[in-house]
């Protein structure tokens, strides 16, 4: 359990601070094209850089700056297969006071990095913020039942692995109930919040008890308070 929040604020922590990232790199671009200069390069050499699972080629261009200088600048992108060939000719952004920081004048060389940090930073923040969010509404919801829901005793059905969920290579108990509606006879099942031991011990007899709304059975809190706290 405590490993399951550690992730949580560690998912939301590294996706907030990726969408910042992305935030300052979309910005730097866009203060650099207010400034930029055009000019007409052309791609020398390919790159060749291997990371642990991929090959990427980042393009070399050469151009000609305002004053005459020739400029050579390795593209901060790169691709596998090769954007871009020996020789291709390619339009450069510059500052003509750093023209050694040009860029290719292309969506990828000018906004890919804000593009992917932003996507990864949204994917992470999602998670984690969805997981954090879903707890909130859950202590909200048992709250509500606590007060204002009607206890009823649910028939023991079990304890079983809740194995759509792993931490650490484990899945946790939920207790499984069920109970049937005096009015309509239908009958209703109810799980347990996730127990991260095995509760089949500590339940004394052949009810558990749970708190309902009255208004919409399926909001409903299965009481496992009469369990041991797990330790720390």
């Amino acid at each position: 359990m405590k490993t399951l929040n550690i992730i949580k604020y560690v998912f939301s922590l590294i996706g907030l601070g990726m969408l910042v990232g992305a935030y300052f790199l979309y910005s730097n671009t866009a203060s650099f094209l207010e400034q930029a200069v055009t000019a007409e390069g052309e791609v020398v050499e390919l790159v060749r850089s291997r990371s642990s699972d991929s090959v990427s080629y980042y393009p070399v261009v050469v151009f000609q700056d305002d004053d005459g200088r020739q400029v050579e600048f390795k593209s901060n992108t790169g691709s596998n297969p090769p954007s871009y060939n020996r020789g291709e000719r390619v339009s450069v952004l510059y500052e003509t006071s750093n023209p050694e920081g040009a860029r290719i004048n292309g969506f990828f060389s000018l906004w890919g990095g804000a593009v992917i940090v932003g996507v990864l930073g949204l994917v992470f923040a999602t998670v984690g913020g969805g997981m954090v969010l879903a707890g909130v509404l859950k202590r909200r919801s048992r709250d509500y039942l606590k007060h204002k829901g009607v206890q009823i005793h649910a028939t023991l059905q079990g304890v079983e692995r809740n194995t759509g969920l792993k931490v650490n290579g484990r899945s946790p108990y939920r207790i499984v109930c069920q109970w049937q509606h005096p009015q309509t006879s239908e009958i209703h099942v109810f799980h347990s919040d996730n127990l991260w031991f095995d509760p089949t011990d500590h339940i004394q007899g052949d009810t558990v008890p749970v708190l309902v709304d009255e208004t919409n059975l399926k909001r409903y809190w299965v009481d496992t308070s009469f369990l041991p706290q797990l330790a720390s």
